[in-house]
């Protein structure tokens, strides 16, 4: 059946935008009289939010409502909160739309208009978010449509704002531990090269008149800081080709699951990945098992949004074990890719019946241990730089000393 897009006024006169079906154009417009709405525009679509006319000049339709924006995890994550604090104390409809009107971005709130629309024309909330897949990941579609079907819609929204909020507080303390690092290897990868290539060779200059042989140091940052000054394209070409090889080998899967079984195998990011991928896989299915929702489903969806290649076919090891009628705990400790923790703690849950409480508990602990290990790196890793760095100052500054008290010491 055919959909049209249509612009329209409520009986209060708040806007409605969305999709109805009809045979023609005035089925589909006698369905939105039927729903006492006023039909300010109507035209054949896709399913979309109507599109203003290009001569509508009004402060109504001046706006563009065919776009797609996308909600970043922070607004994602307001939103829920917001949207389980309202639905409380009023109904669907009137939380989404006081959300969207509250919303100070405009790409936000013609997401959530979009999402309102839905409801408004009879939807559920989980199809009426379809409308913007790329906003509301499956696994956050998966267990909305679950509290729809249980009636409890509420606990879920607040178990999920709470969900967003930790994996966001996780998301921050990476980035975090990691910023001050690589600013201080930018920095001090740019001080070096600034010395070779603009300090040694003016300094260089200045031995040229000289007859006596150079001290080997001298010679061999001559050479490198002449190497840098002359071939620096072709440097910055080698590591380009490199990157760009790097990753078209990647798109290649099998080349990507060696690749990143390597990766975990690493001392420090290897044990990072690992446990930061447990500790989220445990507080999703923890999530999904206290809000009554199939494992299942939790462990297929969560597979798919892992970016290691090595943990995401372990975790859809995991979810066919399960499938197929085995225990948690076993398909971890098969996958052998888990921390024995988690393993630890699914046993002693599924054995107890307590296994959200257990799961939960047990991504509380690996993020603890995340926290205490980067910041435990961080303090050794920090003053290393530092350190590497002032070794390579102190060899160049040296190669230019050398032939400066060899010249005295021939003068005396």
């Amino acid at each position: 059946m055919p959909s049209f897009d249509y612009l329209a006024l409520d009986t209060a006169g708040r806007e409605k935008r969305g999709s109805v079906d009809g045979e023609t154009l005035e089925a589909a417009r006698a369905r939105l009289d039927a729903r006492r709405l006023y039909v300010v525009q109507i035209a054949p679509g896709t399913g979309g939010p109507a599109k203003a006319a290009a001569n509508d000049t009004g402060p109504l339709l001046s706006r563009s409502i065919t776009l797609n924006p996308n909600l970043s995890a922070k607004e994602l994550t307001l939103f829920t909160r917001q949207l389980s604090t309202l639905i409380d104390v009023s109904p669907l409809e009137e939380a989404l739309r006081t959300i969207a009107l509250q919303a100070e971005k405009p790409r936000v709130r013609r997401v959530l208009e979009n999402v309102h629309a839905g409801v408004v024309e009879g939807q559920r909330l989980a199809r009426a978010m379809e409308r913007e897949k790329k906003s509301f990941p499956p696994l956050y579609r998966a267990m909305i449509s679950a509290g729809e079907g249980s009636g409890a819609l509420p606990n879920i929204l607040a178990r999920l704002a709470d969900l967003q909020e930790r994996q966001a507080e996780v998301r921050g303390k990476v980035l975090t531990a990691l910023a001050y690092p690589i600013m201080l290897t930018v920095v001090a990868i740019a001080v070096v090269f600034a010395l070779m290539i603009f300090v040694v060779p003016q300094v260089v200059e200045q031995f040229d008149s000289v007859g006596q042989e150079l001290p080997l140091l001298t010679r061999i940052v001559i050479g490198l800081s002449s190497f840098l000054s002359n071939w620096w394209w072709a440097l910055l070409l080698v590591i380009g080709l490199t990157s760009f090889g790097l990753w078209r080998a990647l798109q290649n899967p099998e080349f990507k699951l060696r690749f990143d079984r390597r990766v975990l195998r690493l001392p420090v990011l290897g044990r990072l990945a690992r446990d930061l991928h447990a500790a989220r896989m445990a507080r999703t299915l923890s999530t999904m098992i206290g809000s009554r929702l199939p494992v299942l489903e939790g462990l297929t969806l969560t597979a798919k949004t892992v970016r290691n290649a090595a943990q995401r076919q372990a975790s859809e090891d995991v979810a066919e074990a399960v499938r197929q009628g085995g225990s948690l705990s076993a398909a971890l400790r098969k996958a052998d890719i888990f921390p024995p923790l988690l393993v630890y703690m699914a046993s002693s849950g599924e054995a107890s019946g307590q296994l959200d409480i257990m799961l939960e508990r047990a991504a509380d602990y690996l993020e603890r241990e995340f926290d205490t290990f980067t910041s435990a790196m961080l303090s050794l890793l920090e003053p290393a730089i530092i350190i590497v760095m002032g070794v390579v100052v102190t060899l160049i500054v040296l190669a230019i000393l050398l032939p400066i008290l060899q010249l005295n010491t021939l003068a005396v």
